[in-house]
């Protein structure tokens, strides 16, 4: 008598961002019939696109972190390895209260490597300077000692305050959309704390984050990397590997209940229930565990803050005058500064040569950036789209010093996340790590997403391929 052929194991993955896909294609190598779940009509979650004066633009995310291959090394094996770029040299801008300054090419976080580099220097006058210098004279266990500590009180605590408000502020604000008071630097920066106890300083510790795995200096400028087209078009080249690996994508399709079962998972959604062997929850930090509470008491009480809610304005102007980029790639805005309500301007086409090139002399691509979670409350921000158009001419015009209005506008488009971005409080490394153990003591189950990985594609992508080898082995 003939046996029947073994049945193909099934794998259900509920959020279809990037960490959802590339959950998909790992099940789906390791021989999983996937299913994957999208509560939106879009795949790619903060990785997405939209077209303005004819032009195909990044919406959310637009480059990625280079300390790690993790991004590169997807590409590659998405045959995008020919279309990775580095944007043009000359970096960003920090504007602080009295005017702009160049920001300094070597740090992370915006807290520098060297307190005398000149751009650093320009930036701190001679006091700051002298103050981060004490750094490298200060025992260890200054600001690495507690349990739990944010981004502002490692860095005042050994560099002092100018850096924190003139350096550090400005990075967080345009990268993390908060205040550095309120973030977890083991989450936001995983490892810095440890550098400072392994190299005796936080000077040393940056440095030694800049090092590639060489050891070599990173090259000023080498933080990041793009694609040339778009960081969208990597979500594009998932979307088609996964269909050729012949999983199921569902669009459009909320998952309401999830519940442990004898052979796996049964997760329900549109009224329809689906059963798999192994499930991935690749959702935001709230609407995971709303969904897994129910089955994983272990996680009960551990729900994470939603992220702000952020307004990206991309404006398309004709204006020659922004031929010479005046402000390199951008400029990223110090809370203090008055004046000015965007957290952060990107020159789009003065930073990548791809989009420069698409649109023609004398067009430009700018993105203008709203919306943070702080400390202390600011004033209004702009909420309607004319709002945020008439905010957006106002602060783009300041910060390049270079007039703009709305005659000069060929385009302009407002794209709003909600909650999107991960917001990692002091204390969230933590919660991650408890809503991990319990997890994984159901068993067949993984978190994944910014909000367990950190910000930024590099983390995602290398913890979720960490998740998934564990989920697989």
């Amino acid at each position: 008598m003939e046996s029947s052929p073994a049945r193909t194991p099934q794998a259900l993955v509920v959020g279809g961002g990037i960490s959802g896909l590339l959950s998909a294609r790992e099940l789906a190598t390791a021989g999983y019939q996937v299913t994957v779940l999208e509560e939106g009509s879009a795949w790619g979650g903060c990785v997405g696109s939209h077209t303005v004066a004819g032009l195909t633009l990044d919406s959310g995310a637009e480059s990625f972190a280079t300390r790690s291959d993790a991004v590169a090394s997807l590409a590659a094996g998405l045959g995008l390895d020919g279309s990775i770029v580095a944007p043009r040299p000359g970096g960003a801008w920090v504007q602080l209260p009295e005017g702009a300054r160049e920001l300094p090419k070597t740090g992370v976080l915006g807290i520098p490597a060297n307190p005398w580099d000149p751009e650093v220097r320009r930036s701190l006058g001679l006091a700051g300077a002298l103050r981060a210098t004490l750094d490298r004279f200060l025992p260890a266990a200054v600001g690495t000692s507690a349990d739990v500590t944010s981004v502002s009180a490692l860095v005042r605590a050994r560099m002092g305050r100018r850096v924190l408000q003139r350096l550090v502020a400005p990075v967080v604000g345009g990268v993390h959309s908060a205040d550095p008071g309120l973030l977890d630097v083991d989450m936001v920066a995983p490892g810095l704390r440890a550098g400072v106890r392994r190299e005796g300083s936080l000077a040393a510790a940056v440095a030694a984050q800049r090092r590639g795995r060489a050891g070599a200096p990173a090259k000023a400028g080498s933080a990041v990397a793009g694609l040339s087209g778009g960081m969208h078009t990597l979500v594009e080249a998932l979307v088609a590997d996964l269909a050729g690996k012949g999983v199921d994508l569902r669009s459009n399709t909320r998952a309401e209940t999830a519940a442990r079962t004898s052979g796996g998972w049964r997760v329900t959604a549109g009224g329809q229930g689906y059963d798999a062997a192994l499930l991935v929850v690749a959702t935001d930090g709230p609407a995971a565990v709303d969904l897994l509470a129910p089955s994983v008491p272990g996680i009960a009480g551990k729900k994470p803050e939603a992220g702000p809610d952020i307004r990206l304005v991309t404006l398309v102007v004709d204006n020659p005058e922004l031929d010479g980029r005046p402000r390199g790639t951008g400029v990223l805005v110090a809370p203090q500064t008055p004046g000015i309500q965007a957290k952060a301007l990107t020159h789009a086409t003065g930073k990548w040569d791809w989009l420069g090139d698409a649109a023609g002399p004398g067009r430009h691509v700018l993105r203008l950036s709203y919306g943070r979670a702080d400390g202390e409350r600011r004033g209004p921000e702009p909420a309607t789209d004319d709002e945020l158009l008439a905010a957006a001419l106002a602060d783009a015009s300041a910060l390049l010093q270079v007039p703009l209005d709305r005659s000069q506008v060929a385009d302009w488009d407002v794209v709003r996340w909600r909650g999107s971005l991960p917001f990692a409080a002091v204390g969230h490394r933590a919660r991650v790590a408890a809503i991990r153990e319990a997890c994984a003591a159901e068993g067949a189950l993984a978190v994944v997403g910014g909000w367990v990985a950190g910000n930024g594609l590099a983390a995602v992508v290398s913890d979720t391929r960490t998740q998934l080898q564990q989920l697989l082995a």
